[in-house]
């Protein structure tokens, strides 16, 4: 007989559907944050998410090569973004020391102040929200996060091939 663990007691039972549709209306609200976080700093939402890509490397500088095999986009697409970036002062472009052909992204100091200024206040609160659960509990949404992304990528992938086999 298999025992379904109770949840703990501040949280309520809930169905996989009732988490779709919460997980539907976080994923609304974020894009919809996102939009509103960009239109603050002057970005559109790819740029903003180019700028995070490069945040997120710091040291590790990306090429446009690797910026576009993280957003998603044609290297020539990420070349539009990244002069966009560059003329509003996110970014600058610095020759790859092992490969001068090639072209790293470095983010400007102020820029990623601007940015952590915007969403450090935000941060915080969903750091609090994490500290409502339980060392298990965050190994289980880590969990979670990392496969529906490896799942929502792959989904990706694959309509993109379907739709260049459609062609």
């Amino acid at each position: 007989m298999t025992v379904t663990p109770e949840p703990p007691p501040h949280r309520p039972a809930a169905t996989a559907a009732q988490a779709l549709a919460a997980m539907d209306d976080l994923i609304a609200t974020s894009m919809v944050g996102q939009q509103e976080m960009a239109q603050r700093l002057g970005l559109n939402v790819s740029d903003l998410t180019c700028f995070a890509y490069v945040i997120q490397a710091g040291e590790n500088l990306l090429t446009a090569g690797d910026l576009a095999t993280r957003v998603h986009v044609t290297t020539g697409a990420v070349t539009g973004i990244l002069n966009r970036l560059e003329r509003a002062g996110y970014v600058t472009r610095r020759a790859d020391p092992q490969d001068r052909r090639r072209v790293r992204v470095a983010a400007v100091p102020s820029a990623v102040a601007r940015v952590h200024a915007l969403y450090e206040p935000y941060y915080a609160r969903l750091n609090t929200l994490f500290a409502d659960y339980s060392p298990t509990e965050i190994a289980v949404l880590t969990d979670w996060f990392t496969r529906a992304l490896t799942l929502a990528n792959t989904y990706r992938e694959e309509l993109r091939v379907r739709d260049e086999s459609a062609e």
